[in-house]
């Protein structure tokens, strides 16, 4: 009979609750037990197969404990006790883990996570018929909560960032509101550098945009607010915005759709090329008709 020792009652019972769902045991089969007031969980080696006990085990921490331990690590090292910020850590963290942010991942090191852990839990129930799951986190694990930390680490750093992100943002849309338009319909070409259009598709130089920057956006924003794009548009604070792409999801876009919201269609990149076309080819026909 083998047997795991846990120091909370908890963990005990969320071990036993998952072993007999991976093993598919009845709470009644003696086979598996749980002992609540020693919190122990005993398995019968010679009817229950040690293998899938092995990997149940093995899910029980990367699955169900890596959860406590992620939230442990950001109310007991960061003090996040506030329940939605740990959500939106935590959200940023899974993010991480499933491959969606690989400008995150390359931060932390490779280490061989689930090679590591398996070859941990193989030794432990090879060497001891009964064993404290503390310990076994304690002194086997302890590499993988310092892998866990650095999750915890950058994810927040990440969050900090998009929480001022947001506020940049905000702060933005109250400059703009209550803006007069100085032009009703403004085209933004989005290629190797921002290009500027008006009603009529003439480019406005970058001159002229510099001349129409509100000093007091600059001076009151002057890390964030870029003096070629956002600064320009945020002084014409214009009524539609026309925005021309190859790459909708490009930062600099999104931070334009971000502010400037409602306002702002997307278009295809070859777009500008194919409207300025038939503007010409309509004032050509004017001109003729006249």
């Amino acid at each position: 009979m083998a047997e795991i020792i846990f120091r909370s009652r908890m963990d005990a019972k969320r071990f036993y609750e998952h072993l007999l769902k991976c093993l598919r045991f009845n709470p009644n089969d003696q086979d598996i037990l749980l002992l609540e007031d020693r919190y122990i969980v005993k398995v019968s080696e010679r009817k229950v197969n040690l293998e899938k006990v092995k990997h149940a085990f093995y899910n029980f921490i990367v699955k169900i404990k890596r959860d406590d331990w992620f939230r442990a690590i950001l109310q007991d090292q960061y003090f996040f006790e506030d329940p939605e910020e740990q959500q939106h850590i935590m959200e940023i963290i899974y993010s991480v883990l499933e491959g969606q942010r690989e400008d995150l991942s390359v931060l932390i090191k490779e280490n061989g996570e689930e090679s590591n852990i398996r070859e941990a839990v193989e030794e432990i129930f090879q060497e001891h018929v009964s064993f404290s799951f503390d310990s076994f986190l304690k002194f086997r694990l302890r590499p993988y909560l310092k892998v866990l930390e650095s999750y915890v680490e950058i994810s927040i750093d990440e969050y900090k960032m998009e929480q001022e992100y947001q506020m940049f943002i905000q702060t933005l849309r109250e400059f703009l509101t209550g803006r007069e338009p100085k032009m009703d319909t403004l085209h933004l070409l989005f290629d190797e550098e921002v290009t500027f259009y008006d009603d009529k598709f003439k480019e406005i130089k970058r001159g002229e945009l510099i001349r129409m920057i509100d000093r007091k956006l600059l001076f009151n924003h002057p890390v964030y607010v870029d003096s070629a794009s956002i600064a320009p548009l945020l002084s014409i604070a214009p009524r539609n915005i026309l925005l021309y792409t190859k790459n909708p999801e490009e930062p600099l876009v999104r931070t334009i759709k971000n502010i400037f919201e409602e306002r702002v269609t997307i278009k295809p990149f070859k777009g500008l090329r194919v409207a300025m076309e038939w503007l010409q080819q309509e004032n050509s026909a004017n001109e003729t008709g006249a």
